[in-house]
């Protein structure tokens, strides 16, 4: 079977991405063939500063290898070493319509009440599709908010074998069961965010521990002093305990029968623990890695080599179907 995911680099990451993409990786590194990809062509779709790119593209990389990527059981490379991605996107965007592009949540969330949107960001899904479809994937892990994104993937995929002749494998998208969707600390109805959110409500992986605890002592919960889970009635206490539930793991009803008769500081405060429990390690592991930008690099052009002779089979095979005098 194979796996196949994508994380951009743009943006300091938080425990949101770390429970809805990052641990889903580090579980399904060994359930097949697995290839994750550090996607960097998809960040220049919006303002971005190019020195800040460089370098968050390398700490992404260590902080891959820190939470428990392992370099000889998963593939992981750079969007952007391999060409056959962007040259996907070109071949596919003749299979992809205009309408359904236009209709991305994602489009017209961050290019609402903007002077200048790109033609990237609108062409964002194809390039999407391309990664995924090129490596003739089975399963995709990713959190909640990239589910739009994944269908309209397998939507070109399939409107490209209709046309031209079975050529992609229709992948299907694995989702974290719990921590699908973790909300900001300040303002638990909106999406924990390092672009859209608060900075008070944003736990960061490498947060100091004392940072995290504080971030945690101050979050938002309600007036009502029951410790229950209720997403859609309490949903600053349902979101700590969606995370303690992963930070500690333990299921959420063990969690909740933990706290009954307690206040909002206990769970508060043991959340914040468990969470700097939860990162140290992979803090620690990170500094190392990051320290040796030789050997990062190493580790990435080993993965971008085994990606490339992967995808060139499928790539050929798109060039062919669709009729192009092959060189």
């Amino acid at each position: 079977m194979r796996v196949f995911s994508g994380i951009q680099p743009t943006g300091a990451k938080h425990i949101g991405n770390y429970i809805g993409a990052m641990r889903q990786y580090v579980t399904t590194q060994d359930e097949g063939d697995a290839f994750f990809c550090i996607v960097d062509l998809h960040s220049i779709t919006v303002d971005y500063d190019p020195r800040d790119l460089h370098d968050r593209t390398l700490d992404l990389a260590a902080l891959l290898y820190a939470v428990g990527l392992d370099p000889d059981r998963c593939t992981l490379f750079l969007q952007s070493h391999v060409t056959a991605h962007a040259e996907a996107a070109w071949l596919l965007s003749a299979v992809t319509g205009f309408g359904q592009l236009g209709r991305m949540t994602q489009f017209k969330e961050k290019g609402e009440g903007k002077e200048f949107v790109s033609a990237g960001l609108f062409t964002y899904p194809v390039l999407m599709a391309g990664d995924i479809l090129l490596y003739e994937t089975d399963i995709v892990p990713i959190g909640d908010d990239q589910r739009q994104h994944l269908e309209i993937a397998r939507d070109i995929g399939q409107r490209f074998n209709a046309r031209y002749g079975e050529t992609f494998k229709i992948p299907r998208g694995v989702y974290p069961t719990v921590g699908a969707r973790i909300m900001d600390l300040q303002e638990p109805s909106n999406k924990m965010s390092t672009t859209g959110g608060t900075t008070q409500g944003t736990v960061l992986v490498l947060d100091e521990p004392d940072v995290i605890r504080k971030k945690f002592k101050t979050a938002v919960t309600d007036s009502e002093r029951e410790i229950r889970y209720a997403p859609d009635e309490k949903p600053g206490v349902s979101n700590l305990i969606e995370i303690m539930s992963v930070a500690a793991g333990r299921p959420i009803p063990d969690v909740e029968q933990a706290y009954a008769g307690k206040g909002y500081g206990d769970l508060k405060g043991d959340v914040g623990e468990a969470v700097v429990d939860l990162f140290a390690p992979m803090q620690a592991r990170y500094k190392e890695l990051r320290a040796d930008e030789g050997e990062l690099r190493r580790l990435l052009r080993v993965g971008a080599e085994k990606a490339r002779q992967t995808s060139a089979p499928t790539l050929e095979q798109m060039y062919e179907r669709m009729g192009f005098v092959r060189p």
